[in-house]
């Protein structure tokens, strides 16, 4: 192996057994040696390693399954390597229950340790597969209270519903501060970012797992809890590697963005094959909508052109709202659609956790959303799938 293929890794040695052999096999790698100890406690982004090397003859049995133990629930697991003379089953079993290891039987040669730790180290070509066939959607609301959120979750529902088995559909909040797509599906908010700013490098398919939390509706919620700190917390470059991994690992990606510009906003804009800006159909939200569908076209080149979708339409009797003509004359283009009001369907929904879809699959506001979809899958406003978030 090159100095190259190391350069810049960390590995992290247990036992001073394997100090000597990792140091000629990994070149150019930073190489730490630590006893057993080291893997127990709390773990943060910047202290793990890309490598962690077991000495199976330094400790017991038991001590060194409750290091692996606790190294399983670090946030992105490394790569681990068990190696020695005597290998006891139970300790291989609790190694082989990591997302990525290897057992070596001594005696090895040094090449041995290299090839099997550029193995595990090296990114799978499925993952760069996936990636050239995914699809990211970002929904923003050109006002508060626009409806983003719940529109979000309706496309990633749909999209999921109209994938085949092996497809993935992933919704991915970045109203880091306080997004209220989890507590809309009753769902879990696993999403660490601010504290993977400190190592975004790190960010991978692993910690992607950890991230994300099942939803009803049958796809993956990545959510942030609560944190008034957040925006301020969190790096522009943590954002940009969360999304490029999403988009290796799911065949769409629902963004469910923040109105207020982030310096990562446009970055995300310019790598989205989709923009849809919600609206309701009131003026001041329309001037809004169409105010930040200008400042979009101006600002991010080549992207995708925004797609107007218009909610809470209601029927009008005495009222004065706008009519859809009406309201893509404000707008200066064209809509994709409209999503008919249904404020109980949408209030029993949240309510009960899940998408309008699950708790009321008749409602108008589901029928309307999937011939957005539908719309949209149709006429994509990318064909280059090689365009991505980030």
């Amino acid at each position: 192996m090159g100095i190259t293929t190391f350069a810049g890794r960390r590995v992290l040695a247990i036992g001073d057994g394997l100090s000597d052999i990792a140091r000629e096999a990994l070149s150019g790698a930073q190489i730490e040696v630590a006893g057993p100890e080291r893997l127990q406690g709390r773990w943060t982004f910047g202290d793990i390693p890309d490598l962690v090397l077991i000495d199976a003859d330094c400790a017991t049995t038991e001590v060194l399954i409750g290091a692996i133990d606790t190294l399983s629930r670090a946030p992105g697991s490394p790569a681990a390597i068990l190696a020695g003379a005597k290998l006891p089953a139970g300790l291989v079993r609790a190694l082989l229950r990591l997302p990525r290891s290897d057992v070596l039987e001594a005696p090895f040669a040094p090449v041995d340790l290299a090839l099997s730790a550029a193995a595990l180290m090296t990114p799978e070509p499925a993952a760069a597969a996936a990636a050239a066939n995914s699809r990211c959607w970002t929904i923003m609301g050109a006002v508060g209270g626009a409806g983003a959120t719940t529109i979000a979750i309706e496309m990633a529902c749909a999209l999921a519903q109209r994938q085949r088995r092996d497809k993935r559909v992933a919704l991915v909040d970045l109203n880091i501060a306080d997004g209220a797509a989890a507590a809309y599906l009753g769902a879990t908010s696993n999403m660490l970012l601010s504290r993977a700013s400190a190592a975004p490098e790190r960010i991978d398919a692993a910690l992607l797992d950890v991230f994300s939390a099942p939803a009803a509706g049958n796809f993956d919620l990545l959510a942030s809890a609560r944190d008034p700190h957040a925006f301020e917390n969190t790096s522009a470059e943590a954002v940009i590697r969360l999304l490029e991994v999403a988009c290796q690992v799911y065949d769409f990606v629902v963004v469910d963005a923040p109105r207020h510009r982030q310096p990562w906003s446009l970055d995300v804009l310019s790598g989205s094959d989709e923009i849809v800006i919600v609206s309701e159909l009131t003026v001041p939200a329309l001037l809004a909508a169409r105010s930040l569908a200008t400042e979009i076209e101006a600002e991010v080149s080549g992207g995708a052109p925004p797609r107007m979708v218009l909610n809470r339409l209601a029927k009008r009797v005495l009222g004065p709202s706008p009519s859809i003509n009406e309201a893509e004359k404000a707008l200066g283009r064209k809509t994709e659609g409209a999503v008919t009001s249904d404020w109980e369907a949408a209030a029993a929904s949240v309510n009960l956790g899940g998408p309008i879809s699950q708790h009321r699959p008749k409602s108008r506001i589901v029928k309307d959303i999937s011939d957005i979809v539908d719309a949209m899958l149709k006429n994509p406003s990318r064909d280059d799938a090689n365009s991505r978030a980030a």
